[in-house]
C-alpha cells in the first residue's frame, strides 16, 4: 500500500461531483469529516447539494484530505496517483454503520459504504470502493482501485485483483482468485479462478464471449 503524509485534520474535499460523490459526501458527514466542497472537471457545475464546487487552489492547504469519488476505476487510479505525487493526503471514508475488524489493513483513498462488513485479516488496497452492504470475509485481499458494488459477497481468502469491477449481488466462493482488470456481471456466482482482464457472467460464471457464442 502506498505511503502517504500523515495528516490529522478532518478537512475534506471530494474529487468528483457525480452520483457516487454525493453518496460519499453523506458518508463523510456521518463519520465526522468537515466537508468543504467538491472538485470536478465539469465547469458547468456550481453547487452539489449543500456544498459548492471549489477551485483546485484549495489543495495548497496542507491540512486538506481528498477522497477521489469517481466510479471509473482507471480514472480514479490516475487522479489518486496525481494527488500522491503532490503529497496530498488521501482520505479513507468509512460509513459509521460499516463493520471493520481491527485487524483489517486499509489503504489510502478507500471508500467503505453503509452496512458493509470487512472481517478478520482482510486487506483493502489504495483507492478501492467497498459499496453498500458488501461483505468481505476473513483474509480476503482487494486490489488497488477495485470496486465491489452493493451486496457483493466474498467468501474467505478471496483475492480480487486491481481495477476489478465486481457487479451488484455477485457471490464469490472461498479462496477464488480474480485477476487484475476483470469485470464480473451483476448476480454472477464465481466458483473458480478467473484470469486477468476477463468479463464473466452467469451462474456459475463463464466468460462473456463463451455465452455470446452459444446458439
Amino acid at each position: 500500500m502506498t505511503d502517504h503524509t500523515v495528516n490529522t485534520s478532518r478537512k475534506l474535499v471530494i474529487y468528483g461531483a457525480g452520483d457516487h460523490g454525493q453518496v460519499v459526501a453523506d458518508a463523510a458527514i456521518a463519520s465526522g469529516w468537515d466537508l468543504l466542497g467538491f472538485l470536478d472537471d465539469r465547469r458547468s457545475i456550481r453547487q452539489v447539494g449543500l456544498w459548492p464546487l471549489i477551485d483546485e487552489s484549495v489543495l495548497e492547504d496542507p491540512q486538506i484530505h481528498v477522497l477521489v469519488a469517481v466510479g471509473n476505476n482507471m480514472a480514479r487510479r490516475e487522479l489518486c496517483q496525481r494527488l500522491f505525487e503532490r503529497d496530498i493526503a488521501l482520505a479513507t471514508v468509512v460509513h459509521p454503520t460499516a463493520w471493520i475488524s481491527p485487524s483489517v489493513k486499509l489503504g489510502a483513498g478507500v471508500y467503505i459504504g453503509p452496512q458493509a462488513a470487512i472481517n478478520m485479516g482482510a486487506a483493502i488496497e489504495d483507492g478501492a470502493i467497498i459499496n453498500t452492504g458488501a461483505v468481505v470475509e476473513h483474509h480476503c485481499h482487494i486490489g488497488a482501485y477495485a470496486h465491489l458494488a452493493p451486496r457483493v459477497a466474498l467468501g474467505g481468502r478471496v483475492v480480487v485483483g486491481s481495477e476489478c469491477l465486481i457487479g451488484i449481488g455477485t457471490s464469490v466462493c472461498p479462496s477464488v482468485h480474480i485477476g487484475d482488470g476483470c469485470t464480473v456481471g451483476a448476480g454472477t456466482v464465481v466458483i473458480r479462478d478467473v484470469d486477468a482482464h476477463q468479463t464473466i457472467v452467469g451462474v456459475p460464471a463463464r466468460p462473456l464471449r463463451e455465452m455470446a457464442a452459444q446458439p
